[in-house]
């Protein structure tokens, strides 16, 4: 390693699944972190401080709380919400934001986290006659090219792909509300069709690889996965664990767009059938970085799930 990080890491997201898991990952391997929070005092955040951790109160659309925020920082983990056509510009605009601040600051490693296949769209199959969601996908690859350009000394992309995390409370209820209501995935998603999943806790531990050893990950883009799973083979697991039935269905065009906010979550889901993640799971492999199962995901979350 040609530097040592001494200042703090500061992780934005950090109350929530992947910049959690940053910061204990960061904490594990002893390393000073800083998160960022509108409300410092939320119980979330205090939670965070009980751990030992820096919360200080900053905003993505205050240049001056950003830049107390990065005041002394080593690195930064960056994070921002996806984009869509209800709010087409925050991701942008707070990326920008971050980036900008961070280079200010003299933050010498940046870590940020995307998804994967960000930055190939216009290869997906009907890219050019709009048959996925642009937006989504354009202001991911933005952000990325943003943290490319910048002119850090130290940069890392990572890329997950399905984050294992969203079949539990509480992101199942937007991203599978059927599971719990029914007891069933109720998608788009084709029954052949597999899903790369990744757990939040593995994120976590690219991140903290690339913080702890910034000169072997530097300008790499990494699509992170372990595993490739159905929505069947995935509701069979989840029984297995729980004891309760579980079953995945594929519905039907209309059925699909009957549900809230229907024509979006199609498109969404059906981009599994069409093109997927495609993450290259020995190049995960390779950085020897021990990966979680969805076997032992389910098996450690199994008081969690509820379904039916």
């Amino acid at each position: 390693m040609s530097i040592s990080l001494i200042g703090p890491i500061l992780v934005t997201g950090a109350t929530g699944k992947q910049g959690g898991a940053v910061v204990r990952a960061l904490l594990q391997a002893r390393y000073p972190v800083r998160a960022m929070t509108r409300d410092p005092q939320s119980p979330a955040a205090q939670a965070l401080a009980a751990q030992g951790v820096e919360v200080v109160k900053g905003d993505f659309n205050d240049a001056a709380s950003l830049d107390a925020a990065l005041a002394g920082a080593d690195g930064v983990f960056s994070m921002q919400m996806g984009s869509h056509p209800g709010d087409p510009d925050t991701e942008i605009v707070t990326g920008k934001a971050l980036v900008e601040a961070a280079h200010r600051a003299g933050v010498r490693v940046i870590v940020h986290t995307s998804v994967a296949r960000a930055g190939e769209q216009k290869s997906f199959v009907g890219w050019d006659e709009g048959r996925w969601e642009p937006l989504y996908w354009n202001n991911k690859a933005a952000v990325i090219d943003m943290v490319k350009a910048q002119g850090f000394r130290h940069w890392t992309i990572l890329k997950p792909a399905m984050i294992m995390e969203d079949i539990v409370p509480p992101q199942v209820e937007v991203q599978f509300p059927s599971l719990r209501e029914l007891g069933r995935f109720e998608t788009s998603i084709a029954a052949d069709s597999g899903i790369d999943w990744i757990a939040a806790k593995d994120i976590g531990a690219f991140a903290a690889a690339a913080f702890i050893d910034p000169d072997r990950f530097h300008g790499h883009e990494i699509d992170l996965a372990a595993e490739t799973f159905t929505l069947p083979e995935v509701a069979a697991k989840i029984a297995k664990a729980t004891g309760k039935p579980v079953t995945a269905v594929t519905l039907s065009e209309e059925e699909a767009l009957a549900k809230p906010h229907g024509a979006m979550m199609r498109q969404h889901e059906s981009w599994n059938n069409v093109e997927g993640y495609k993450v290259d799971l020995d190049a995960v492999r390779s950085w020897g970085i021990p990966l979680t199962t969805l076997d032992q995901f389910i098996e450690q979350n199994r008081d969690k799930f509820v379904i039916g």
